[in-house]
């Protein structure tokens, strides 16, 4: 038995729930779709390059929820579980947490992706422990601004050190399961980094440190 972390967005998840929200927004006419979609895609393409200004995207993504009922929020997030995040749930995805519950690991996501998106999500797969960026809210509502320290790159690493203190848990044994480069803080902490469906620059770190890689979502 370990602690077995996994990455939500393009790992757990065969999609990025962060940047599909952005996209639902625009879809359900909440926000102004020609601008709102390119900001987003800006944003999303950095995360990719590792050049993410994570303070920048969050009061970009967060600004949203400050305007929206917390009524409407609630209808929308289920609907956005239904019509976007379901059909990324895989089924090999699925046999992978269970395969690690039935050892009797223990389980936790780690996240940049905030707390309101990610937390059903979680419940999906049946994880209670959750690490994800925490939006403020004040009196009941977002304020649009961060709690605490963000959940992205060297800040996983922040977070995780505190969550494990808490737990009183440890690395020992410990596997971690991600695709991005901007996992690699948290993966070189663990005792097994696991690459799965890698970007290019994780696939080569992977191949370079004899790390295991596994295609999850996509054959190749």
């Amino acid at each position: 038995m370990a602690l077995v972390i996994f990455d939500l967005d393009n790992t757990l998840l065969a999609g990025d729930s962060d940047y599909l929200w952005g996209k639902f927004l625009v879809d359900q006419g909440e926000v102004d779709g020609e601008v709102y979609e390119s900001t987003n895609r800006r944003f999303y393409d950095d995360y990719k390059a590792g050049t993410l200004d994570i303070f920048a995207f969050l009061k970009f993504s967060l600004e949203p929820l400050t305007r929206i009922s917390n009524e409407r929020l609630t209808k929308l997030h289920n609907q956005y579980m239904n019509e976007v995040i379901q059909p990324l749930v895989t089924s090999n995805a699925l046999s992978l947490v269970d395969q690690h519950r039935q050892m009797g690991d223990t389980l936790l996501i780690i996240t940049a992706t905030n707390h309101f998106i990610t937390a059903p999500i979680a419940k999906v797969f049946g994880i209670e422990n959750l690490l994800a960026t925490d939006p403020e809210m004040i009196e009941g509502r977002y304020t649009g601004n961060v709690a605490g320290t963000p959940c992205y790159q060297d800040g996983k690493v922040v977070r995780l050190n505190t969550w494990l203190d808490e737990h009183h848990q440890d690395l020992n044994g410990s596997r971690f399961y991600s695709d991005s480069h901007n996992d690699l803080p948290l993966l070189s902490k663990v005792d097994h980094p696991i690459a799965v469906d890698p970007d290019d620059i994780l696939r080569q770190h992977a191949i370079d440190n004899d790390w295991k890689i596994m295609n999850l979502h996509h054959d190749k």
